[in-house]
């Protein structure tokens, strides 16, 4: 009786030894860093309102690296938010985050607490401009979208072809152009760089000498200064945040001539506006130009007199 046992208990462990590595192999393989982040920042804590704004305010008289590392941390989970809104854009989730935490360092190092702006609202342009940055440089090998209409085009076009489709209408190249204020041969190229492969610019190809060069050798560099890039996008960014503000400052007509017209990727036109209100279109006109002075003067006093400057080249 008490071999049967042995024999058994001695079986039960052969076939436990045979399980274990195996099992300890699917562990190791399921380990998803995704996963391990989110569950890293579970830790941090948010800060309440008067907390954040006291840590920021000494922060911005100290310096204190400490108390910017408590900023960023407790603010991890806006990045993840945010960067799950491009997931469609970019496939690496952890690249967007990536992103979107340098967007945020520098949206810590940046804010001023006196302007009474939330952290997380200042820091999600920063955060966006950040991600938005990286997702057209890397989402096709060669740019898809080099300028600030390209980028808009590149982010508008499909969504307007589903909504054309889903109306009814056939998204064809003239309809498309007229929706979007751009001119038929930008849709056409826009569509054509987005549909085309990727190509390696690292593959040996031979040339008229006989030598061996790639695709990238024989390529000239049109890329920007990365001062001028790093430039240009700090002042989109700093222009987004002050139209942000500046909209705060409306209301009743002129905020919806300033959100659904002025500064909306779909802007209606004059006169749906002015049947909105029962107004006429030439009193939404009168309106639209009130609103531009106001906000050139605004611009003009928030970011260093650079309209003012521009106009008087």
């Amino acid at each position: 009786m008490n071999k049967k046992k042995k024999s058994s208990t001695k079986t039960i462990t052969k076939r436990t030894d045979s399980i274990a590595p195996a099992s300890r192999a699917s562990s190791v393989s399921s380990y998803d860093p995704l996963d391990a982040f989110l569950n890293e920042i579970k830790q941090y804590p948010l800060l309440e309102p008067d907390q954040e704004k006291e840590l920021a305010e000494k922060y911005q008289e100290t310096g204190d690296v400490s108390m910017a590392a408590t900023l960023v941390t407790s603010n991890l989970r806006l990045v993840v938010k945010i960067a799950f809104e491009y997931r469609r854009a970019y496939r690496n989730i952890m690249d967007l985050i990536q992103e979107g935490n340098v967007g945020l360092m520098h949206a810590v190092k940046k804010f001023d607490p006196a302007q009474g702006v939330k952290l997380s609202s200042y820091a999600a342009w920063w955060i966006r401009a950040y991600i938005l940055r990286f997702v057209l440089s890397n989402w096709r090998l060669v740019k898809l979208g080099t300028t600030q209409a390209q980028r808009k085009l590149f982010f508008n076009l499909n969504k307007e072809r589903q909504r054309l489709t889903s109306m009814g209408i056939e998204p064809t190249t003239d309809v498309l152009a007229e929706r979007l204020h751009v001119k038929p041969r930008e849709i056409t190229e826009m569509e054509r760089r987005m549909q085309s492969e990727d190509v390696s610019l690292d593959v040996e190809i031979g040339d008229a000498t006989g030598r061996t060069v790639t695709r990238g050798d024989l390529l000239p560099s049109t890329d920007a200064l990365q001062d001028e890039s790093l430039s240009a996008a700090i002042f989109n960014d700093d222009l987004a945040f002050h139209l942000q503000n500046f909209g705060k400052t409306l209301s009743g007509k002129e905020a919806v001539v300033f959100e659904d017209r002025l500064i909306s990727d779909s802007p209606k036109t004059l006169q749906e506006i002015g049947d909105q209100f029962s107004v006429s279109r030439e009193r939404i006109r009168q309106i639209e130009k009130r609103v531009m002075s106001d906000l050139r003067e605004y611009l003009e006093a928030e970011m260093d007199g650079y309209f003012s400057s521009e106009s008087g080249a």
